[in-house]
């Protein structure tokens, strides 16, 4: 909707998924969305907010043969997914933006430099250590939306050739933002840390 309302003027959206209840109080569709593939409400929301607006959409799983444009906003619940999503399109976009729930904690990350794609492949840690559960599971409709303007904060900027954050957290629980910077200093401590000795 956001981008919509931006100006884009073309909009290409996949997904395999149908509207369910939880997806009103978290995503932002309508009662008389029940059932209706996600990539068909959201292109009838989306034009009725900007009429122009070309929207082509696809009711199926991403596959790495599917055509892309420049810009790519991922937003998916696995991170299996997304490291399959990423490992196709790397190369084929110019920008790339991934946002990412816990309840009311949003990581955005951004890659649109080398650097940006180094700091992004060090996130999509193995599957097996996911939590399990949908990314929206505990979410709310207000933090779903905090975390689009973040990531179109990200990508305004990029078009602004102005500096962006390859690496963002908000802790809305804790009023806490912190960027890629604290990021690394966090890894570089859990990296270094020494196991203690088995009973201790």
């Amino acid at each position: 909707m956001q981008l919509a309302a931006l100006g884009v003027h073309r909009l290409q959206l996949i997904d395999f998924d149908t509207v369910e209840p939880t997806n009103i109080t978290s995503q932002g569709y309508h009662h008389a969305d029940l059932g209706h593939a996600k990539v068909d409400a959201t292109a009838r929301e989306a034009q009725r907010i900007a009429p122009s607006l070309e929207v082509t959409t696809l009711a199926d799983r991403f596959r790495p043969s599917r055509r892309c444009g420049d810009v790519v906003f991922c937003c998916v619940d696995s991170i299996q997914t997304r490291g399959t999503v990423w490992k196709s399109l790397q190369h084929r976009c110019r920008f790339w933006c991934d946002g990412r729930m816990r309840g009311e904690v949003l990581r955005i990350l951004t890659v649109a430099d080398p650097d940006s794609a180094t700091l992004y492949a060090e996130s999509l840690f193995p599957p097996a250590t996911a939590q399990r559960g949908s990314c929206t599971g505990r979410s709310t409709l207000y933090a779903a939306s905090v975390a689009a303007g973040l990531m179109l904060h990200q990508f305004v900027r990029w078009l602004r050739r102005q500096p962006f954050e390859p690496d963002l957290t908000l802790n809305l629980l804790a009023n806490e933002l912190t960027g890629s910077e604290s990021h690394r200093a966090s890894s570089a401590i859990r990296s270094n840390l020494v196991p203690l000795p088995s009973g201790k």
